[in-house]
């Protein structure tokens, strides 16, 4: 089965967690594009898990090009991407087969397709799939570095621990791949590792949040209403397994906020307008204002956790208990930080494409 989003940049995936392999197919790339394998090797290699604070599933994820490239090129066809999956143990979820998983899709996907959907380590809902999303991704990073765009996120919040740091781009870029929880701010990192760890012990997991950032984005991207750069994003990070919040700029905390603390006034600087603040988080009328686009995601805890939670054998019809073994990350926000930037940048791509198809945007 294959999923897809995106106009004039495409990506769609395939696969499952223990099938064969997971991939991704790019389209709208343009001919003569220089695509740089070493670039996507690199953010699957960001993605992997690393250390004891994620799954011990220890995939090599090695890319291999399949189609769309020559001698380095894009060459106007569909650019298709895969890595096998290689490090697969299906024993738990045979011996688990009729027992839904809680807080897993294991039952909404059990009713919708009939019994029929694929079980085995959650099969096209594993996070796993999010390997193809990196892919695609790393083409969509290109793209925009060669607009003068550049996206990046990091772990802001893990379980209690939130960091409330003022941090600059350039320090969360240097930083934030040093940390193992992937949190700019050392210090709060440090209580995150601690946290995480004591939870571990306890055979449970947490959520966390993700703050992405695009930098260099021109005004006027975005195609309201219905593909707004809000929406277009919402949906695109919405298809990460285990996202639960999104929100722009100020988000929610607007709510608590007067008109005049939450409006961000313009000021003209060196003859070109900008603005005072960036509560509004880059976006207007659904439309980027030319201000960095700032936006931060919500996780929820990794749903497999060894403690003993209720659940129903749905072969048997009864009651049954469950705890879940195997290898799962403790908690999936840290391993989404790069998975976030390139849905990101994958929908950014489109809609700058979008644009300049349309004569609005200029983009070399």
């Amino acid at each position: 089965m294959s999923f897809g989003f995106g106009k004039d940049f495409r990506i769609t995936v395939f696969g499952e967690s223990h099938g064969n392999g997971i991939g991704v197919v790019a389209e709208g790339v343009p001919a003569g594009f220089p695509i740089n394998s070493n670039e996507i090797q690199q953010a699957l290699d960001r993605r992997r898990p690393g250390g004891n604070l994620s799954s011990a599933r220890k995939e090599p994820d090695r890319i291999q090009l399949l189609s769309g490239i020559t001698e380095g090129k894009a060459n106007g066809g569909p650019i298709t991407m895969m890595v096998e999956n290689r490090d697969v143990d299906s024993s738990w979820y045979r011996k688990n087969e009729h027992i839904p998983r809680p807080g897993h899709s294991d039952y909404a996907a059990y009713i919708k397709y009939g019994g029929f959907n694929e079980w085995l380590g959650g099969g096209f809902f594993s996070g796993r799939m999010t390997a193809a999303f990196v892919m695609g991704g790393a083409v969509a990073q290109m793209i925009l570095r060669a607009k003068g765009v550049r996206v990046l996120a990091h772990l802001i919040q893990l379980g209690s621990v939130k960091s409330n740091a003022e941090i600059s781009d350039s320090w969360i870029e240097e930083n934030a791949p040093k940390s193992p929880v992937w949190c700019a701010d050392s210090g709060e990192s440090l209580k995150m590792v601690e946290e995480l760890e004591r939870v571990m012990a306890e055979k449970d997991s947490l959520g966390g949040t993700v703050e992405c950032r695009a930098i260099g984005l021109p005004a006027g991207i975005g195609e309201p209403l219905f593909d707004s750069i809000e929406s277009v994003l919402s949906h695109g990070v919405f298809s990460i397994p285990a996202v639960k919040g999104i929100e722009f700029g100020d988000g929610f905390r607007l709510c608590g906020m007067k008109g005049s603390d939450a409006n961000d006034g313009f000021v003209l600087k060196e003859g070109k307008v900008t603005f005072l603040t960036n509560h509004a988080g880059g976006v207007l009328g659904g439309i980027t204002d030319g201000m960095p686009l700032i936006m931060r995601v919500a996780f929820k805890p990794t749903p497999s956790i060894g403690k003993e939670q209720h659940s129903i054998d749905l072969e048997k019809m009864e009651e049954t208990a469950i705890s879940v073994e195997g290898r799962h990350d403790p908690c999936i926000a840290i391993r989404a930080v790069p998975v976030v930037e390139s849905v990101v940048a994958i929908c950014l791509a489109d809609l700058m494409i979008r644009a300049q198809k349309i004569g609005r945007v200029e983009v070399k």
